[in-house]
């Protein structure tokens, strides 16, 4: 959460430079759209307000959080200062397993920063709640205190309002001492109260404008606008652009009641419907109650609606048709602006795989797993039958670490930056805590001694965008990159599921990627474990290794028999001990006991 705040006060910041360009755009087409479709456009406002709690991502601005919290955001005495720190760990048994070499990735813990914005932030949305319940304490005293109407002529007048508006459900009318104003109150049971002292003046007509543009807000649910204006109001109490929005939104709220009751009255009758808001507008006030719409405002305000009075036609088919296009234009600028304020909550992301046309069954080998959290994905291409263990693991995704370095090397092949013939690239003589990593590599040796410098350094050659498109063109994952270049595999922002892992190795055996046979054949051969009476088996571990603790084990590959290819791809979670050997080890168990490898 203290991440978030740190995202969020970004978010933030670009939002006042949003609200900025909305203002200006309702501006310059105040003339253009009507008073409901300028009411109407706050509530896309309100959806952007509600973009950065939303549980998926948008667009990721990694590269903006990570400058900021670079300039002064001060670490724990928990953070490491250096970059890295190794472990070495080595899949050994009886067969010649490649070595799964890992390096160890430090994440810094929460800035004090973080945390202080965060406790200022609840503190803020308590007290703001603790105001609301106050409010709805009032609210409820006075419904205690409010008496049904009995005022049998304002109950016939009330009637007819009921009827000019066209709405049929029949809504509660109390009389009450404590107000000013008339409101009406709730959305699921709303009721209305009527000031006693505007029954005990008898201005029948001042009553029945007062009461369509009550019945106004009912019938354009205001209401349930009072609620989200309400909460926008208490998660952003320290925003002011996003209050002085909030203020605007009622103020346009009430306009537009007033154009709606005008299109139910005479042209005539304009001028008594603005006569009547100037004679009570030294009697009425803003409602006290924070989920109430009602005919109040302040004399400012007043004036806004008095000219929108003087000034109001009825709307043209002309008229309303570039109301609508206008709308519709401001709407698409606006949600164009939702990347930007997204701090994409959910770390974690789910695939969503699509199994209509799939043959998938689930299997329990959780006696397999043990302490791990974990999936084991396996497909049989001749039966094109999947199978599968903890469904909602498997379609988790999460960083490939070493698991990469096989779509690297296709990468680095395709562009030419290595050969099926010539795959030398020389050490550059900085150490590294891996003997094997402390020479020159081909690609047999890289892969086998998984050497990140050498799948660094085709990374290097093709470039960033070069990566990006070659990701994209095979669906790799999520495809994300915004992480350091040199290790945006390894527990950074490239994420990819079980299942998609298998369905990559598929395409890849099927030569369904889109690269040449040659280099597709070179990657196998780097991959190959061992062959034996079953066949011939390939794979690639990997280990996720966070603040010195091995979290992210991955194996995957495939095992070509005779006749038919079996692919899979096994995923373990932990807090520690979650390496790719350990991984290796429970994929052989498995597959041994489904008869397939020995």
């Amino acid at each position: 959460m203290a991440d978030f705040m740190i995202r969020f006060l970004i978010c933030n910041i670009l939002l006042c430079s949003i609200i900025g360009i909305f203002l200006l755009m309702k501006r310059i087409l105040k003339n253009i759209l009507s008073s409901r479709m300028q009411y109407n456009l706050w509530f896309l406002l309100l959806g952007l307000l509600a973009v950065p709690f939303l549980p998926f991502r948008f667009f990721k601005l990694s590269e903006l959080f990570a400058w900021l919290k670079k300039l002064n955001f001060i670490p724990t005495a928990q953070t490491e200062t250096a970059v890295e720190q190794t472990l070495y760990t080595n899949i050994t048994d009886s067969q010649n397993w490649m070595k799964d070499f890992t390096l160890s990735i430090n994440r810094e813990t929460p800035s004090i920063i973080g945390y202080l914005l965060l406790a200022l932030w609840i503190s803020g949305i308590i007290a703001m709640l603790i105001l609301v319940i106050r409010s709805a304490l009032r609210l409820h005293i006075l419904k205690k205190s409010a008496l049904p109407l009995q005022n049998q002529k304002i109950q016939r007048l009330y009637q007819r309002c009921l009827s000019d508006t066209g709405i049929t459900k029949n809504i509660p009318i109390y009389s009450t001492a404590y107000l000013k104003s008339p409101v009406i109150v709730g959305f699921w049971k709303p009721l209305i109260y009527l000031p006693i002292h505007l029954i005990s003046d008898d201005n029948e007509t001042d009553i029945r404008y007062m009461l369509l543009h009550e019945l106004q807000h009912y019938k354009h649910k205001d209401g349930i606008a009072n609620v989200l204006m309400n909460l926008a109001g208490i998660i952003y109490w320290f925003h002011p652009l996003v209050w002085y929005a909030l203020k605007e939104m009622h103020n346009d709220r009430e306009v537009a009641c007033d154009s709606s009751v005008l299109n139910l009255l005479e042209s005539e009758d304009y001028v008594a419907y603005g006569n009547t808001l100037i004679n009570f507008a030294e009697k009425i006030s803003l409602t006290p109650f924070p989920f109430a719409s009602g005919i109040s405002g302040n004399m400012k305000q007043m004036k806004r609606r008095i000219l929108n009075i003087v000034s109001y036609e009825r709307p043209t088919l002309q008229k309303k048709l570039k109301s609508i296009t206008a709308f519709l234009l401001t709407s698409i600028l606006l949600l164009a602006f939702a990347p930007f304020v997204s701090t994409y909550v959910a770390d974690e992301t789910h695939y969503h795989w699509n199994t209509s046309s799939k043959n998938c069954s689930e299997i329990d080998l959780t006696n397999y797993f043990g302490e791990y959290e974990g999936s084991f994905v396996l497909y049989d291409l001749k039966k094109g039958i999947w199978k599968i263990h903890d469904r909602k693991h498997a379609a988790l995704q999460v960083a490939p670490n070493s698991t990469y370095k096989i779509y690297s090397a296709l990468f680095g092949l395709e562009k030419g930056i290595i050969t099926p013939e010539n795959s030398f690239i020389k050490w550059n003589g900085t150490p590294y805590p891996f003997e094997a990593w402390n020479a020159d590599q081909t690609l047999l040796s890289a892969m086998s001694a998984s050497v990140n410098w050498y799948f660094e350094y085709i990374d290097e050659q093709l470039g960033k965008i070069s990566v990006q498109e070659y990701l994209h063109n095979i669906g790799y994952g999520n495809e994300d990159l915004s992480g350091d270049f040199s290790s945006y595999w390894m527990e950074s922002s490239l994420k990819i599921s079980p299942i998609e892992q298998v369905e990559l190795l598929t395409r890849l055996q099927n030569q369904d990627l889109g690269f040449a046979p040659e280099n597709v054949n070179a990657v196998k051969d780097a991959i190959h474990i061992s062959s034996s009476s079953f066949g011939d088996f390939y794979g690639k571990t990997g280990t996720g290794r966070v603040n010195g603790q091995d979290i992210n084990g991955w194996f995957i590959g495939f095992i070509e028999t005779a006749d038919n290819t079996y692919f899979f791809a096994t995923n373990i979670q932990n807090e520690q001990h979650a390496t790719g050997s350990k991984a290796a080890d429970i994929t052989l168990s498995i597959l041994s006991d489904l008869n397939i490898w020995k």
